[in-house]
């Protein structure tokens, strides 16, 4: 697998597609389904914190699924539910001709389709196989062309918003491939997503993850930063995110993720940072961002630094935890 990743140019003119600018009438069936679709079975592996909404979302369209997860036990109450549960990802592909993955690295991606049981060992030609893990674009573009030599259709499509996005099937999709094919795509990601976006050529939707979830990082860090001192300083904490909110300052990490407990209803710091986005993952997107940075020779001072705190907050413990604990970990580490 290549060591090194050139980021092929978007193609020109991105295409984008958005639910919030369909009219406000308009159902969500007409949204999430083109005049000739069919709903005929979706695959779908990886039934984790993000995968297992999204496979529900897709339920609700009234797509029958086909499921496969490492752990039994999350495929439960998909299985209670009448969706067919199989025993490994080639069997998903013999049963399904569009298949969406969600798993946690580039080593699960890989095993899920080009292992011993993986979907290229039973892929039917003409298939369409979307992966919306978050991966090393490189490893994006060698799976994409052991999926066309077997005669399917690879894309990456990476999604931001977070547990509550996907819960609400309001996720964006960052997607690489073939444009031909994104409306394809687009009819099924938008079942579970309220902006599907067209990056370019198969990669550009993981580098795309890559960029924001740094981005994510360092926007987290530095409210927490920000909540602590100003905690510190004798501010109360929800007084401080509403002027934050108000304020230059203000950023999704402040107003819809905030990291301190109490601030707000409905978010991991209110729950003993219990579910969201682990500190793990966050650490090992950051060390994608590093890896791209490096071989596109591109600084990013901030989200390597950002890549260091993670991996310390792992070290010490908080890799269960999800990711805004990075509040908690700097109030109890006063030796920065």
């Amino acid at each position: 697998m290549a060591a090194s990743l050139r980021l092929r140019g978007a193609a020109s003119g991105l295409r984008y597609w958005s639910r919030r600018q369909r009219p406000a009438a308009a159902s969500l069936a007409a949204v999430c389904s083109r005049s000739m679709a069919s709903k005929t079975p979706v695959g779908f592996i990886g039934l984790g914190n993000m995968g297992n909404p999204m496979a529900k979302n897709l339920m609700k369209h009234g797509y029958p699924l086909i499921i496969y997860d490492v752990f039994p036990d999350a495929c439960k109450e998909f299985q209670d539910a009448g969706e067919q549960v199989v025993s490994s990802p080639a069997d998903v592909a013999e049963k399904a001709d569009r298949i969406i993955t969600m798993l946690p690295t580039s080593i699960n991606a890989i095993e899920a389709y080009s292992g011993a049981n993986g979907i290229l060992k039973k892929v039917k030609k003409g298939s369409l196989l979307i992966d919306s893990s978050t991966i090393d674009p490189a490893v994006s573009k060698e799976l994409a062309k052991e999926v066309e030599k077997m005669g399917a259709v690879f894309m990456d499509a990476p999604v931001s918003g977070g547990v509550g996005a996907a819960r609400s099937g309001n996720l964006t999709f960052m997607v690489g491939g073939v444009e031909d094919e994104f409306a394809a795509a687009q009819e099924l990601l938008g079942c579970m997503g309220s902006n599907v976006v067209y990056c370019g050529a198969v990669g550009t939707g993981q580098a795309a993850k890559i960029c924001n979830n740094m981005l994510l990082a360092i926007s987290m860090i530095g409210t927490a930063e920000a909540m602590n001192l100003g905690i510190r300083l004798g501010l109360d904490p929800k007084l401080l995110a509403k002027i934050l909110n108000m304020s230059s300052g203000r950023c999704w990490s402040s107003d819809t993720y905030n990291p301190v407990p109490g601030v707000m209803d409905g978010v991991p710091s209110a729950n003993n940072y219990q579910g969201g986005f682990g500190a793990t993952l966050m650490a090992k997107d950051l060390g994608l961002a590093q890896d791209s940075a490096t071989s596109t020779k591109s600084p990013i001072l901030l989200g390597s630094q950002a890549h260091q705190i993670y991996r310390m907050m792992c070290a010490k413990g908080y890799s269960k935890k999800d990711f805004s604990s990075v509040f908690q970990f700097l109030r109890e580490e006063e030796s920065f």
